[in-house]
């Protein structure tokens, strides 16, 4: 049995077999490696799916054989977790080997790698390394060093929960078809994964302002950050285009609506947002087919549990009161 790729959802892929041969084609061409196998055996289940966001995507796969794959260096960053079987993974010279329950990076993403994988079943993520240093970069001006990373496991077995966790939420937000097609739902999920990398896995990212980013935190750095952010809140902006448009670094940006708003900039781009929504259900008209869930998905939210705290939080009523006592 062969199931063909998937177009029920946007950026989703199915793909199940018991074609050994088939699956193997299969995944040589999903992740652009030479797979050497043996042990492949017919009646079994291959399965593989991929929720793709663009900029990240989430795979799930089940192999039931012995294989071993020769990866070299692509623009992503790649995360396992193992949920069945065994991996041992060699990298510049450093063997690993990894059983069910392990999150690890899969390999030094500017070094080639191999890979030895027993009946595996498995969860990766795959994130654009532009993403990460968009994130980890102190200053949009200058090009952003190479992030290196000084582990391939978790800081610390709380890191790896929140890893899965963040993971979870994120696949959860793909699944969706109509949250899937907003580009800045998608934007903020990149982030969120590639802030999740830096503080799951050890690695020479700077985080302190330096002496320059505490000066530039003035008041007028907090003007044309938040001008920009009420004129562009419909898009998909991120902090270096908010440090861009305010001519600091990142993390000036922080420092200075730290010091006078008392708030972050994404915090605040939220805010506006929330407000956008509030105005939005304030005009539409419930009887021609507007929704709560619609209108506050278009403005990045949707996860509605959030929303509805949030906007309560702001405003002092549920959302659909807003929306249907007008």
């Amino acid at each position: 049995m062969t199931t063909p790729v998937s177009a029920e959802a946007p950026g989703r892929i199915e793909f199940s077999t018991t074609d050994p041969d088939l699956a193997i084609g299969y995944l040589q061409s999903a992740y652009g490696a030479y797979m050497k196998v043996s042990g492949a055996r017919g009646g079994h289940v291959y399965a593989h799916s991929r929720l793709d966001g663009g900029s990240f995507a989430i795979d799930e796969a089940q192999m039931p054989l012995r294989v071993e794959l020769r990866q070299d260096p692509f623009n992503a960053l790649v995360i396992g977790t193992l949920g069945a079987g065994r991996i041992e993974r060699e990298c510049g010279g450093i063997t690993e080997r990894f059983v069910p329950g392990d999150v690890f990076i899969d390999a030094d993403p500017t070094l080639p790698a191999t890979l030895q994988m027993l009946d595996v079943q498995g969860q990766t993520v795959m994130l654009d390394l532009a993403v990460l240093a968009q994130v980890a970069t102190t200053s949009p001006t200058r090009a952003p060093g190479l992030i290196r990373f000084t582990g391939y496991q978790p800081v610390s077995a709380a890191a790896a929960v929140h890893w899965r966790r963040t993971v979870s939420y994120l696949g959860e937000m793909l699944g969706n078809i109509e949250v899937a097609r907003q580009p800045i739902i998608r934007g903020h999920g990149a982030r969120l994964l590639a802030a999740t990398v830096l503080t799951t896995f050890p690695n020479t990212a700077l985080a302190d302002p330096t002496a320059q980013d505490r000066h530039d935190a003035m008041t007028a750095t907090v003007r044309r950050a938040t001008a920009f952010i009420e004129q562009h809140a419909h898009t998909d902006i991120n902090m270096a285009d908010i440090a861009a448009a305010a001519n600091v670094s990142i993390r000036a940006v922080q420092c200075a609506f730290r010091r006078h708003l008392n708030t972050t900039p994404m915090a605040y781009l939220r805010a506006v947002r929330l407000n956008h929504v509030h105005h939005a259900l304030l005009t539409a008209d419930p009887s021609r087919g507007a929704t709560v869930t619609d209108i506050a998905i278009r403005w990045g939210f949707y996860n509605h549990t959030r929303f509805a705290a949030r906007y309560r939080h702001a405003y002092g009523v549920n959302p659909g009161h807003t929306l249907h006592n007008r």
